[in-house]
């Protein structure tokens, strides 16, 4: 019984997406695709223990989920062409699965519209792609389950209505839409990796494991996008050092007091393989591969005192150049703060005050270069006001010692 329910949940993961890919193409309603999938694996959960799992799991859950979608458009028998859906035969053999990871990606498309919302684009993207429940997605953003099924449903609303199409863009629209596709999957990720608010886990593996596992769907459907192994390769080095990054006691750990020891190695190989791939093209690098390429430094490094710290800010001067976010520049000075000292890095960081007030880091960072310059008084309003802002609780228990040891 409990390999079959392994089986089960291991065929969920392989397969959903899938699933619910064939039957939006076939039927062209997020709904009814959704359901059916749905009803689907409720079915396997059923039969399965006592039947066995069939030879190809996909092809059952596929046809059996085409049966339950039009046995749906048979009962509402409302619209005209929903009939004319309705009259498939239920022994239509369902696509290859050969076609129908082009099917996912058009679903990714279609879920990551520029017409809909940053944050319903992540939902739609975990619930239809990542197959997590309602409650999950919900637990995961901190808002309650009636919000974040509204939430959805209007997104597949929406969808409709507005005739969003459901196909990968053309090709001069393509960088466009990946990047939209791949800000919605780091979003995603940094949820997990640094969740939000009192009353989650510090960190949310099963949103960092399901930001890479849809990550590396998109990697094998665009094999030559740089971005999507940049980002790929930035998931894996940063998941790497997971489980050294709060101590017991619920603390973050800082990367430089990180045991090194603890991390993953096979997903830092792994990610330092995409980052040399992508060098060894000389093309231009995007800001994930940048990002990539300074997450592989740090891990490179045998210890913290190991650290190239040329090269990261180096690397830094190359985002800058992409990215001229505030925030981004405040990571470089920080970087900076290594090579040259924390009195020339807290100037620049100064002048990000008007744009970084109402962020938790910029006060962090300005704190711990307070600190180092012993100005106590200072650095401890500065604790204060990271403290005030950041929602981690592990990074709240962090900030919190620190402030309380520096010397009065």
């Amino acid at each position: 019984m409990s390999d079959v329910q392994e089986a089960i949940t291991r065929v969920h993961h392989e397969e959903w997406a899938r699933v619910v890919a064939s039957l939006a193409k076939r039927f062209g309603d997020l709904d009814i695709a959704e359901e059916a999938a749905a009803e689907a694996f409720a079915t396997a959960v059923e039969r399965w223990p006592a039947d066995g799992v069939p030879p190809n799991p996909g092809a059952w859950l596929t046809t059996t989920a085409n049966r339950r979608a039009i046995d749906r458009i048979r009962r509402e028998n409302k619209r005209d062409d929903k009939q004319k859906e309705a009259q498939m035969s239920y022994d239509e053999p369902p696509e290859p699965l050969g076609v129908i990871d082009d099917e996912r990606l058009r679903l990714i498309f279609t879920c990551c519209h520029p017409a809909l919302a940053m944050e319903t684009r992540v939902a739609l993207t975990l619930r239809l792609i990542g197959g997590l429940t309602v409650p999950e997605i919900a637990r995961g953003f901190l808002v309650q389950e009636t919000a974040m099924g509204q939430r959805i449903t209007r997104a597949k609303a929406k969808i409709k209505a507005a005739k969003i199409p459901y196909r990968v863009p053309s090709a001069e629209d393509l960088p466009g839409r990946v990047s939209g596709v791949l800000s919605v999957l780091f979003l995603v990720f940094n949820e997990g990796y640094l969740a939000t608010g009192p009353d989650t886990d510090p960190v949310r593996h099963e949103l960092t494991a399901e930001a890479i596992r849809l990550t590396r769907l998109i990697r094998a459907l665009l094999p030559d996008d740089g971005e999507v192994a940049g980002l790929l390769a930035l998931m894996l080095l940063t998941e790497a050092r997971r489980t050294a990054r709060v101590s017991a006691t619920g603390e973050l750990i800082s990367l430089r007091d990180q045991d090194r020891g603890a991390w993953d190695t096979a997903l830092v190989a792994e990610g330092h393989r995409l980052v040399r791939e992508r060098l060894a093209t000389r093309i231009a690098p995007g800001r994930y591969q940048i990002l990539a390429a300074i997450n592989a430094v740090h891990t490179s490094a045998r210890d913290a005192a190991d650290t190239d710290w040329s090269q990261v800010v180096a690397l830094y001067d190359q985002l800058v150049r992409v990215d001229r976010s505030p925030i981004v520049a405040l990571n470089r000075a920080v970087a900076v703060a290594e090579l040259d000292g924390p009195e020339v890095a807290l100037a620049t960081i100064d002048r990000l005050g008007d744009q970084l007030s109402g962020y938790h880091a910029y006060h962090a960072a300005r704190a711990d270069l307070l600190r180092r310059l012993g100005r106590s008084q200072e650095s401890r309003a500065a604790y204060d006001a990271a403290i005030e802002l950041a929602e981690n609780t592990a990074e709240v228990a962090y900030l919190s010692r620190r402030r309380d040891q520096l010397v009065s």
